[in-house]
């Protein structure tokens, strides 16, 4: 897997029974805890392998951070937060590199490893598929509504950074179990981009029924007191280039809501229609409490409906 589908990491085959998976990842601070930030940005990168169906196995720490201007001690928390998930997911930080910058920025590269005849890309949905998300949508709008003053940092800590913080590799463990065809994480792009990738991959129809969205506490709320993200335009024009119909009335914030860019979104998931609830059951039942059935896909032009 190279980069022809735009997926979510790269696989190289090895041997018959081997395969290696490569992503790298990192991100300016969504918020000013370091700790959560190290957390959240970990579980970002990491993030790609489990989408990939694989299994993470070292990490690198890639740092870029102000020494001069910034408390050494706040790095420290930053790779601490990292360090910690990195353990929790099995793996293994092997080192790193770090760089003097104006702003801080974190992530890792990760190395994982899949058996090359169980690689799951976005590109292998089928019509009669249905799809499962795995985390609620809106944290993008959520960050810079915490700069902005608009949203207390306790409320943001309180119920999203967890779940933002979550690990993916639970999820991707039980969805495993069952007939899985396709996967993305959602990130930057918001859900409508990352599943006009699923569209195109397939060369299908995705239709999104918008009822069925999860959205994190007060991501409504904040895009109507006016707070936005400097992506929501780019994503809005990135998916107006392609098809997209709307068959039910949407207002302005629930616009917004769809081109929200995600950190440490949570997975799409395309398994049978047949299967769908029972995959939701077992997600409920690993832990993973907002997994929700979302969409299909149908054998019609490729595009989004949105209904």
């Amino acid at each position: 897997m190279g980069i022809e589908t735009a997926d979510d990491a790269a696989v190289y085959r090895l041997t018959d029974e081997i395969a290696m998976i490569n992503t790298v990842d990192f991100i300016t601070p969504p918020v000013d805890d370091p700790y959560w930030f190290g957390q959240i940005s970990a579980a970002n990168s990491i993030s790609d392998i489990y989408s990939m169906g694989g299994r993470p196995l070292t990490a690198l720490n890639v740092v870029m951070f102000p020494s001069r201007q910034l408390d050494m001690g706040l790095l420290k928390e930053i790779l601490r937060g990292g360090h910690d998930k990195v353990v929790e997911a099995g793996a293994c930080l092997v080192g790193g590199h770090t760089v003097d910058d104006e702003e801080p920025k974190y992530g890792l590269s990760v190395s994982g490893t899949v058996h090359p005849d169980r690689i799951i890309t976005n590109a292998g949905a089928r019509p009669g598929d249905a799809l499962v998300l795995t985390k609620p949508l809106g944290s993008g709008v959520l960050f810079n509504a915490v700069r902005s003053g608009r949203l207390a940092f306790t409320e943001l800590e309180r119920e999203v950074l967890p779940m933002l913080a979550a690990l993916n590799g639970p999820a991707m463990e039980v969805a495993l179990r069952f007939d899985l065809h396709a996967c993305t994480d959602v990130t930057g792009f918001g859900i409508l981009g990352h599943l006009l990738e699923v569209a195109h991959g397939c060369d299908a129809r995705v239709t999104v029924e918008f009822d069925k969205l999860p959205f994190y506490p007060y991501a409504a709320d904040m895009y109507r007191r006016g707070e936005t993200t400097g992506s929501n335009r780019p994503n809005r024009d990135m998916v107006a280039r392609h098809r997209l119909e709307i068959s039910r009335s949407l207002d302005p914030v629930e616009e917004e809501l769809l081109y929200d860019p995600q950190t440490s979104g949570g997975l799409v998931l395309s398994v049978p229609a047949e299967q769908a609830d029972d995959l939701v059951a077992a997600l409920h039942g690993a832990g993973v409490s907002t997994a929700v059935r979302i969409g299909t896909i149908t054998d019609e032009e490729v595009g989004l409906a949105l209904v």
